[in-house]
């Protein structure tokens, strides 16, 4: 198994998932511009800026994980090539570390937010308050979505340094 060939396949598949951030992120910049120019209710014109901002957001997540990936691709080869071992051991490391942290954030704190701006739209009636608990939930529910598959694809990731770790052994 070429593990190198594996780990850039996943880097590339990180730049996938990590556009639809920066194309969602600009959906929602485009609504809160829609809503600036024909909104005629408050609570239209109370999306304005929730919008502006979870579209910002998920823009900049977007990109700061884009960079941070294209950058890594470069790098595999590079760590790989000095130390075959080595490389699959820190990837493993981060592999392991990042699926903890998508169990404790993702998985865990992002759905306990969803619910707690669930309940403030529920007791709280002003339109800016709905209005941002609503970009809130919907900036989450395209995060769980993104890094649902990103968890799925950073496991698999995680199980094939597992094998080659075994292989490096033997």
């Amino acid at each position: 198994m070429d593990i190198l060939k594996v780990a850039t396949d996943w880097a590339k598949a990180e730049l996938v998932s990590t556009s639809f951030f920066i194309v969602i992120g600009i959906a929602f910049v485009l609504v809160s511009f829609g809503f600036w120019q024909f909104g005629k209710t408050d609570l239209a014109r109370a999306y304005i800026i929730p919008m502006l901002v979870t579209g910002a957001f998920l823009m900049a997540t977007g990109f700061g994980l884009f960079f941070t990936n294209k950058a890594r691709i470069t790098q595999f080869e590079t760590a790989y090539n000095s130390d075959a071992s080595a490389f699959v051991a820190s990837e493993l490391e981060r592999a392991e570390a990042t699926l903890k942290e998508y169990k404790t954030i993702v998985f865990t704190a992002i759905p306990l937010i969803i619910v707690a701006c669930g309940l403030v739209i529920l007791f709280v009636n002003t339109p800016i308050w709905r209005a941002s608990m609503i970009s809130i939930i919907a900036m989450l529910v395209v995060i769980l979505l993104v890094d649902g598959l990103a968890h799925a694809r950073i496991d698999d990731y995680n199980k094939q340094l597992l094998k080659t770790k075994q292989e490096l052994k033997n």
